[in-house]
């Protein structure tokens, strides 16, 4: 049994339909994979940040965050977000624990920018994945908020699709990015397998624009680093996950640089 690393992004929270947490959980329950579910929460952060009057500023699909920002951040990240994940997958009669990258150090963190040019925004250093790996074995699905932590105790802002990426990397296992669009588009079609270089082309000639650029890069620095398949699917389709298990053409493949 194979571990599957899953994001979901926060804009599509709220519209996954009850079919993914239940097939999420008896792909557990029937041995397929080990699934760990790493979250976003970005709409629902910049609308309590709002409230707050607190003004939102990205930089290619990255959000500036200063150490007010942090705070409501952590707040919506591991607390509103993780646990509803937690809920759901609950109430389809699969285990969770949900944790904070910053918990057992699961992901030490480093500044993204070293003259903090985007606040407390970081990257992984390192992914301590024994907990991981010990809550899959016993049929707990790891539900994780992308909040790192660096050796001084300090909380870095982690872009969800990188932490799923570095996940993925550590773990040796496939991504699938979960979003509420069909994949990646072009002139309004889905692009089902996507290689590097033409990826790497699209961001430059801003075909790939906003949030879908860290979720292209990730999987591009997976697929380098090693990971066999990067999906960017559609949660809000219907048995999405059973529809790819058993192998239907759906979303957005990163390719290494073979079509097929």
């Amino acid at each position: 049994m194979s571990y599957l690393v899953i994001k979901c992004g926060g804009s599509v929270m709220d519209q996954l339909p009850a079919s993914f947490f239940d097939q999420l959980v008896q792909l557990v329950h029937q041995g397929q994979v080990k699934p760990i579910l790493v979250h976003g929460g970005g709409p629902d952060i910049t609308k309590l940040l709002n409230e707050l009057n607190i003004e939102s500023k990205f930089v290619n699909g990255l959000r500036v965050t200063t150490e007010q920002t942090l705070d409501v951040v952590e707040m919506v990240l591991s607390g509103k977000m993780n646990k509803s994940f937690v809920r759901n997958i609950i109430a389809n009669g699969g285990k969770a624990v949900g944790l904070s990258g910053a918990d057992g150090k699961l992901l030490e963190a480093t500044p993204i920018n070293p003259d903090l040019e985007l606040g407390y925004v970081g990257k992984i250093a390192k992914v301590n994945n024994e907990l991981l790996i010990q809550l899959s074995e016993n049929q707990i699905i790891p539900v994780i908020s992308p909040i790192g932590i660096d050796q001084s105790g300090q909380r870095w802002n982690i872009n969800g699709d990188l932490a799923a990426a570095a996940i993925a990397k550590e773990l040796h296992a496939p991504l699938w990015v979960i979003t509420n669009v069909d994949g990646v588009m072009k002139e309004n079609n889905i692009i089902h397998h996507l290689q590097i270089s033409e990826a790497t082309s699209l961001i430059e000639n801003k075909v790939i624009t906003g949030g879908m650029i860290p979720k292209v890069k990730a999987a591009i620095d997976c697929i380098q680093s090693g990971v066999k398949e990067v999906l960017i699917l559609n949660g809000i389709e219907e048995n999405i996950l059973l529809k790819i298990m058993h192998g239907e053409k759906l979303g957005t493949k990163i390719l290494e640089g073979i079509t097929c």
